[in-house]
């Protein structure tokens, strides 16, 4: 019976979009002012960071509207029968569920992103504090680029074509810790500007500095990777002993139940 009336809610909702009866592009985009109200203060901070500054980001917010429109429209024919005050509260829920969904992707996106970086990032630094005890920071920055983890290579070679185009300041170092805003990556630039300032009697002070600094990180990273771990196994303990007190629940139902009925 739904599945029926789930197919031709489908086949209407086609029809009228093709005939112009009914459009649901155009109901977003004329009642845009209020359904802009729902939109995430840190919705388009999310968008730029998976998709970059060139993401279009009212054209992704009423995607996000007209997917979940469209699904509530679809579960609103089911009760069309049988419409109540709590099948209306069922669409209304289905609506913010799929109009959420989308957000709470970017936003976990953004969180395992930032922990992919801080993971790999004290391991690339290590590796260019060798580089720098032979070469100049430039130089070694420009030799770290193919053996750089594949998620920092692009701020890394935006990082070098504009230190070659001739900007000495710091500023192309905050903004590749800016794009990569992870524990201490701001310092951590700030100390590799100095170190390729710094006077060739001052480098090994520096690069000292700069060593410890690094070893810190990586130290923090171990440790962030085993705590991960047992995060991971607490939660999988966790579930197998809700699963294990469900199973022994029902036994103990049906035993009850078997009681009676004898």
């Amino acid at each position: 019976m739904y599945l029926e009336i789930g197919l031709l809610a489908v086949i209407v909702l086609f029809v009228m979009q093709y005939i112009g009866g009914f459009s649901i592009n155009k109901f977003v985009d004329d009642n845009s002012v209020y359904f802009k109200k729902l939109e995430e203060k840190d919705f388009e901070f999310y968008a730029k960071a998976k998709y970059g500054d060139a993401v279009d980001i009212e054209k992704l917010f009423n995607s996000r509207l007209q997917q979940a429109l469209i699904v509530s429209l679809l579960i609103g024919f089911m009760f069309i029968s049988k419409l109540s005050g709590s099948s209306v509260l069922v669409i209304v829920g289905v609506f913010f569920g799929m109009f959420k969904l989308p957000y709470m992707q970017l936003k976990n996106y953004y969180k395992s992103h930032l922990h992919k970086i801080d993971t790999q990032l004290p391991y690339y630094l290590k590796n260019l504090e060798i580089l720098i005890q032979h070469y100049t920071v430039p130089v070694a920055l420009g030799k770290s680029v193919g053996d750089a983890p594949e998620i920092f290579q692009e701020g890394l070679r935006d990082l070098i074509e504009r230190i070659n185009a001739g900007d000495s300041s710091v500023q192309p170092y905050m903004d590749f810790a800016k794009e990569y805003p992870v524990r201490d990556s701001m310092r951590m630039m700030r100390l590799l500007y100095r170190l390729g300032l710094g006077k060739q009697e001052r480098k090994q002070e520096q690069l000292l500095t700069f060593s410890r600094t690094v070893s810190s990180l990586q130290q923090k990273a171990r440790e962030a990777r085993y705590k991960s771990r047992l995060d991971k196994m607490e939660a999988k303990t966790m579930q197998m002993l809700v699963c294990t007190g469900i199973g022994v629940m029902m036994l103990l139902v049906l035993s009850i139940l078997q009681s009676f009925g004898g």
